[in-house]
């Protein structure tokens, strides 16, 4: 199977996205990387390379979702799968308060922990976007 996407694909997944990082919200503009296409379902667990399967990513939920499905919700033990922008709505998983992305359901709580939505760094990141109007 393959994981090459196309630069037709590439084009459909960011325009899909309005180019904001499917998890995050992000706008592409306001990363030092720009966006990525991610595998929901990497290509590892036999996710196919189509548009079904593929979310506009900054680089850095990327790196941190990587080729995992979901986590161990710690309060549980029980085994919960990220976020997926193809078949969720954000809104349903997630809130903001302030600059805070806060975590509505156990996905959202497993999603928001692993892609550390509120570590220091990005916590001062979206502030200062939200003070500029660039956010979400």
């Amino acid at each position: 199977m393959s994981s090459y996407v196309s630069a037709e694909l590439r084009r459909l997944v960011a325009t899909r996205a309005n180019y904001r990082c499917e998890y995050c919200l992000l706008h592409e503009t306001d990363t030092f990387f720009g966006c990525e296409i991610d595998h929901v379902i990497s290509s590892k667990h036999g996710g196919a390379t189509t548009a079904d399967n593929l979310a506009y990513a900054c680089m850095i939920c990327n790196r941190r979702k990587g080729s995992d499905l979901g986590s161990i919700l710690w309060r549980t033990g029980a085994l919960v799968r990220f976020f997926n922008p193809r078949i969720d709505s954000w809104a349903d998983h997630f809130a903001l308060a302030g600059a805070h992305v806060r975590p509505q359901t156990e996905i959202g709580e497993v999603t928001a922990r692993i892609f550390e939505f509120n570590s220091a760094e990005r916590l001062l990141e979206r502030a200062e976007l939200i003070s500029l109007g660039r956010y979400p």
